[in-house]
């Protein structure tokens, strides 16, 4: 099996460290948190993976190689210009069959045979990993008839539940239809497409670990994290 790792951002929220360092060459205890990645893909059966490259990308090359240090076998798709996160898969040659699609600095338990699994049943043509969040409104909250100023409501301090996006995701090779080649393209819009032309797009719920090092903050929790996880983010063979 095939998957792409979007590894060609900037990574502009972690900044200064991501102006001298590629932001899935990020490290989390004493790893790469691309190299975590790589040997969970592996280990859930993919033994092809792309990175799509721009910033810094000499500094993932030479990192990262061939990919024969993780039994992996590692090629690199060039961005030439930002392309957003969905737009760089129209460059990545070959993908005729199902693929994984993954950014390159998520830290999680996800199960990928599990996914794979779950994209198959469903039958869809795209798969987003989600995972629950809850965020509590510290204020209250007026619910009113925009007509005519009515209030209709009023709710203190709401906790609002809702789903995220994982930035884990699972194609069918149609969905390179959607995307125009050398355009910036994100994958909300990307999504915005597929449902528009009644493509079936599916969410596999995953209530397991799973961390965005999108912000210093969440990087720091990550770190403490995988300290402790350790054994289960990479077990020993």
């Amino acid at each position: 099996m095939k998957a792409v790792i979007l590894a060609g951002g900037r990574g502009t929220r972690l900044a200064p460290y991501t102006y001298v360092l590629p932001k899935p060459m990020m490290p989390v205890g004493n790893k790469a948190i691309l190299e975590i990645l790589l040997r969970q893909l592996k280990r859930g059966g993919i033994n092809h993976v792309v990175l799509t490259v721009g910033h810094l990308a000499g500094l993932m090359q030479a990192f990262f190689q061939g990919g024969e240090q993780f039994d992996l076998d590692i090629t690199y798709s060039f961005e030439p210009k930002p392309l957003g996160t969905a737009g760089p898969l129209a460059l990545v040659p070959d993908l005729q069959d199902t693929f994984l699609v993954s950014n390159g600095d998520v830290l999680t338990l996800l199960d990928i045979n599990d996914f794979f699994t779950f994209h198959r049943e469903q039958g869809g043509i795209c798969t987003i990993a989600m995972h629950a969040r809850q965020q509590r409104v510290e204020l209250g909250v007026i619910e009113q008839n925009e007509d005519d100023h009515r209030v209709t409501g009023y709710i203190e301090k709401p906790t609002l539940n809702y789903m995220v996006s994982m930035g884990m995701y699972i194609f069918e090779p149609q969905v390179l239809n959607y995307i125009p080649k050398d355009e910036y393209l994100d994958f909300p819009d990307l999504v915005h497409k597929l449902l528009a032309a009644g493509e079936r797009v599916v969410g596999y719920p995953f209530d397991g670990y799973w961390m965005d090092l999108g912000n210093p903050e969440d990087y720091a929790q990550a770190n403490r994290d995988f300290e402790k996880m350790r054994a289960q983010f990479l077990p020993e063979p």
